[in-house]
């Protein structure tokens, strides 16, 4: 277990044991406390709450694994289980704040509380609801830089996928896909759970000073935008599917055609090989001239031919081009004219 105590306001961050941090939190000063509590830590050790002197019946949670997203509020103090992208993993951070003080709780180290704990100097929180919101916006730009970077990967991938179609595309595709799905369900529940947290402590608080109001304001609007923008994913990842799908599917029509086209130039010539390897006395009896077989035999397959060239060429594919064209030009004649 890794336990470090920041002094706020001069931001100085320092190793200590989890048994003096109890002695902190209950100092004047305002202090914040980082517990990694590592990966593998044992179950067998006495409730985190209990170390930290806090009410253990209503905190029993905290640090705690496999804990659902979660908010509290209680005597004061609030507490929450946050989700966070840290990397191509989803974690939760244990956050517990007062006014005097901010833990922070997670299992093995997380990109987002070494950018935290490093900006303290600059950032300078007074209090912990301000830091606890430093924190939470730290965590929806985290997802909000994920999302924007799957976008642009999914604009990649499109614009590849036009200029030529490769198998890569489909497990980059289904990647992103994934991510996407991955960061609706990582964040959906903290979107819920946010909302209706807010919205209740402003009604239950009265005495809510106007800056905790206009932080509650702002942190809803964030997590509205970044729903937006994870839905935004998901339909652009949905639409390039279906862009590739279109892309298959007029690759295969193509093979259709050509087998028709195929199909076309030797089905006469089929027929007429099997109708004259027929045994009937009129074959046998009158077409044993070289000349009659050249006359039948490959001018019934030319005439064959061009009539079946002319039914699928001129009268399917050329009209419908030809359809086209005049009904492009007829649509751009009725544009006005911008003069």
């Amino acid at each position: 277990m890794i336990v470090s105590v920041v002094s706020m306001p001069e931001g100085v961050a320092a190793r200590t044991a989890l048994s003096e941090v109890r002695e902190s939190l209950a100092a004047p000063d305002f202090v914040i406390v980082d517990i990694d509590q590592g990966e593998d830590a044992p179950s067998d050790e006495q409730p985190l709450a209990r170390s930290l002197g806090l009410d253990d019946t209503t905190w029993e949670w905290l640090g705690g694994r496999n804990e659902p997203v979660r908010a509290d509020y209680h005597a004061g103090a609030v507490g929450c289980v946050v989700p966070v992208i840290d990397g191509s993993l989803v974690k939760h951070i244990h956050v517990f704040a007062g006014e005097g003080h901010l833990v922070t709780v997670h299992h093995g180290p997380v990109g987002l509380i070494d950018t935290f704990i490093g900006r303290l100097p600059e950032d300078t929180p007074s209090n912990g609801a301000t830091a606890v919101f430093l924190l939470l916006h730290g965590v929806l730009e985290v997802f909000r830089k994920a999302t924007a970077q799957a976008l642009l990967e999914v604009g990649e991938v499109e614009e590849a996928m036009l200029e030529g179609r490769a198998s890569q595309h489909v497990h980059r595709l289904a990647h992103l896909r994934r991510r996407a799905a991955q960061l609706h369900r990582a964040f959906l529940p903290y979107a819920a759970i946010a909302q209706e947290f807010l919205a209740h402590r402003r009604m239950a608080d009265t005495d809510l000073s106007e800056e905790r109001r206009v932080l509650n304001r702002m942190h809803e609007r964030t997590v509205q935008l970044v729903m937006m923008e994870i839905d935004s994913l998901r339909d652009e990842t949905r639409r390039t599917a279906d862009a590739y799908a279109s892309l298959v599917a007029d690759q295969q029509n193509l093979v259709i055609n050509k087998l028709a086209i195929a199909s076309v130039i030797f089905l006469p010539l089929s027929f007429l090989t099997g109708f004259f390897g027929m045994n009937f006395s009129f074959l046998s009896n009158n077409l044993a001239s070289e000349q009659t077989f050249l006359w039948l035999g490959i001018g019934m397959q030319v005439c064959a031919l061009a009539v079946a060239m002319y039914v699928v060429l001129y009268r399917t594919h050329w009209r419908q081009l030809r359809d086209d064209d005049r009904s492009h030009d007829a649509a751009g004649s009725r544009l006005p004219d911008p003069s």
